[in-house]
């Protein structure tokens, strides 16, 4: 078989399909399984975190994807964050499009591979897997094939170190197995090879974890400084007297019993020794915690865009919320793109190429995988807008509205909700809100008489508020001293009875409204 993958052609036997690269009797891939992570993390230093940046920079990528595993294990606050950013993308829906004008046979190849697909059960934690190549700039992942009804499946799904991987020496952006020489070329029909470009560049520098190592290595030092702070200045001071001409055995008694009362609260001594308290150092943790809760914002920041969905804060708004969370889900379309096209070169059409029955040697009308980034429109906020356009006599098509809606189209025979000609109408027991919709939509001819009591009724109301402020203004020899008389009313005026008028007022000019929509008026 003749496959192609970014403009090279190579030569596949079926045998390979069906057994991974790194197969247990491969000395190499055995080698690779019993290798230890080194943590370079244990004593990072700035000096060091340099070291084996460059060393990245220069092919060996092995210290780097280490140190990337460290940070996100030793660090909450990081394995927070990329959890948050790699669960958005696993749970998204997908569905397999054919090409534009598809042929009956290509739209059949298309359901067959959404089939196979569905089949998979663990496709969550595909993408779950995938996405690791955020933090490290690549994600590999091994699968091999089996023929089942007549078609080669995709079948075990094996996310593998990103520390089994180096760089060609003669080529940057070229991910090649670990053999203990040069490398070995990763094959083309059983890897998904994800590049998740956080920032622009080649592989060594594409994932976030070049730009998490600063803050790490930064609240580290300051984490261990809070802790030494405490350790010494966080408990008072106990300084044990001891009387002129103590011997050895009594200063040793004396010692014994400051360090119990240090740890057990109670200790005892010998009679005319003193032990006296004092009060720590004066200060506190402060500066080792803004020093902290500054790197934390910076990994938020880097990872998901924001800070507010890690914590609120003092200045926390529903309004920032919003803008916030449109940020993460920019974010998401983002990585989901990175992973559509990833899954459609190295899964969907190789799906195509080995089941497909209307291949015929043109790639570009392969099958699409696409993630199903739309938002469901509030359905308040999209019912009565499109009533009036309706009533306009716009043209609306009701697939444009199920896909807004999120709402699914109904299927064959499937029975559909309608609106009964003789539904129930609204109980007479009802106040506010509720009632002035019944009555609107019972007898629309009251509605302006409703308007017209709520009118009449509003002004004893308004009166009743303006009558205080018309006497100071009867009574009042300048303006100087009207303003200070104006001042005195504040918290006094009573205007309970006004705003329960202006909310029936509302109700009612709204429900007026919308019954004018929908008359068409």
């Amino acid at each position: 078989m003749i496959y192609e993958q970014n403009g090279v052609r190579f030569r596949i036997r079926e045998k390979q399909l069906s057994t991974k690269q790194t197969k247990d009797e491969n000395a190499y891939a055995a080698q690779l399984r019993r290798e230890f992570a080194d943590h370079p993390s244990s004593g990072l230093t700035p000096a060091k975190l340099a070291n084996i940046l460059r060393e990245a920079e220069q092919g060996n990528l092995l210290h780097q994807c280490w140190l990337a595993e460290d940070i996100e294990e030793k660090d909450g606050h990081i394995a927070a964050e990329l959890f948050k950013r790699k669960m958005a993308m696993s749970t998204v829906p997908y569905s397999i499009e054919p090409p534009r004008n598809a042929s009956a046979a290509e739209k059949a190849d298309a359901a067959n591979i959404t089939d196979m697909l569905r089949d998979i059960e663990d496709w969550e934690d595909v993408i779950f897997s995938l996405a690791d190549g955020v933090h490290k700039g690549f994600s590999n992942i091994e699968f091999e094939w089996q023929r089942h009804g007549g078609f080669q499946v995709p079948i075990g799904f094996e996310h593998r170190p990103a520390s089994w991987f180096t760089l060609d020496q003669h080529d940057q952006n070229k991910l090649l197995l670990r053999d203990g020489a040069l490398g070995e070329e990763l094959r083309p029909l059983n890897w998904l090879q994800h590049r998740h470009p956080a920032k622009s560049g080649y592989v060594a520098r594409m994932g976030l974890v070049r730009q998490l190592a600063w803050p790490f290595i930064f609240k580290n030092y300051s984490v261990r400084d809070l802790a030494e702070f405490l350790e010494i200045y966080g408990i008072p001071i106990r300084v044990g007297k001891y009387p002129s001409g103590a011997t050895d055995p009594e200063k040793n008694s004396l010692m014994n019993a400051v360090l119990s009362v240090g740890h057990n609260g109670a200790g005892i001594m010998p009679k005319g020794m003193e032990l006296d308290f004092h009060e720590a150092a004066k200060g506190g943790g402060e500066p080792f915690m803004t020093m902290i809760a500054w790197c934390e914002r910076i990994q938020s920041k880097v990872i998901l865009g924001q800070t507010l969905s890690a914590e609120v804060g003092n200045s926390g708004s529903q309004a920032l919320g919003n803008v916030h969370d449109g940020i993460r889900q920019e974010i998401r379309d983002h990585d989901l793109r990175q992973l559509a096209g990833t899954l459609n070169r190295d899964l969907i059409l190789p799906m195509y190429l080995l089941n497909g029955k209307s291949y015929t040697g043109d790639v570009k009308r392969k099958p699409r995988l696409v993630f199903d980034t739309t938002e469901p429109e509030d359905l308040r906020d999209l019912a009565y807008p499109l009533r009036a356009f309706v009533g306009m006599g716009m043209k609306i098509g009701t697939s444009w509205l199920h896909e807004k809606t999120k709402i699914p189209q109904p299927k064959e025979g499937e029975p559909v909700l309608q609106i009964l000609e003789n539904a129930p109408q609204p109980p007479a027991q009802l106040t506010g809100f509720a009632a002035l919709k019944a009555v609107t939509q019972e007898q629309p001819d009251t509605a302006d008489k409703l308007l017209k009591q709520l009118q009449s009724k509003a002004k004893p109301a308004v009166d009743k508020l303006l009558k205080p402020i018309q006497d100071m203004v009867d009574n009042a020899s300048s303006l100087e001293e009207l303003l200070d008389d104006l001042l005195t009313l504040e918290g006094t005026l009573d205007e309970t009875e006004l705003a329960a008028v202006m909310q029936q007022a509302f109700a009612a000019a709204e429900l007026a409204g919308r019954f004018d929509v929908e008359q068409g008026d």
